[in-house]
């Protein structure tokens, strides 16, 4: 009976050191992730953080946005940026890689390879389109959610008027918010 009751002591242990990590999310971008032209505060990862916690979630969003990157790059630092344990990626490419030249067809498989490596580690993923890049299909195919970035110019923008700045960050983080609890209660009730 003893040893049942020090197995059953290490079960419940177990589970409870479990529950108390918190769940891992990865803000996989470029510029728009990694913040240009806001403090990184400001940036969506933090304000996302900031807001799942205040409803309640333990979460830790961590941003691997890099300005400038791409889908392409995105791939090459795959093994970096998302790190053991993560649960959820907000993956949030492909502006620049069709700046760089690259076709449409190539920005879809890049990051139909992108979205495929990280459910093979049992990652749930939200697609990003950006301004007037649209990528539902992208997410439908690899069934995965989206959410589409498309704020109007002006008071919403950072001072380069492409990017965001908090008060946009913090728009489209609350119209985020419903597909990131989604998801968030598929990792936690798996």
């Amino acid at each position: 009976m003893l040893r049942l009751s020090a197995v059953l002591a290490f079960l419940i242990a177990a589970d409870v050191s479990a529950a108390a990590e918190p769940i891992r999310i990865v803000a996989f971008g470029d510029s728009a992730t990694a913040g240009w032209l806001v403090t990184r505060q400001d940036a969506y990862p933090a304000q996302l953080q900031a807001s799942l916690r205040k409803k309640g979630y333990d979460v830790a969003v961590d941003n691997q946005g890099i300005s400038g990157d791409t889908a392409a790059g995105a791939l090459r630092r795959f093994d970096r940026a998302v790190a053991p344990g993560t649960k959820i990626a907000i993956v949030e490419f492909g502006t620049n890689d069709l700046r760089a030249g690259a076709s449409m067809k190539t920005v879809r498989a890049r990051l139909g390879e992108l979205i495929g490596a990280l459910r093979v580690r049992k990652i749930e993923v939200l697609v990003i389109g950006l301004g007037s890049l649209d990528l539902a299909s992208v997410a439908k195919e690899n069934h995965v959610l989206y959410a589409q970035w498309n704020l109007p110019p002006g008071k919403y923008r950072a001072r380069d008027h492409a990017h965001y700045n908090a008060q946009g960050y913090a728009i489209v983080v609350a119209r985020m918010l419903p597909q990131i609890e989604t998801l968030i209660a598929h990792v936690a009730h798996p």
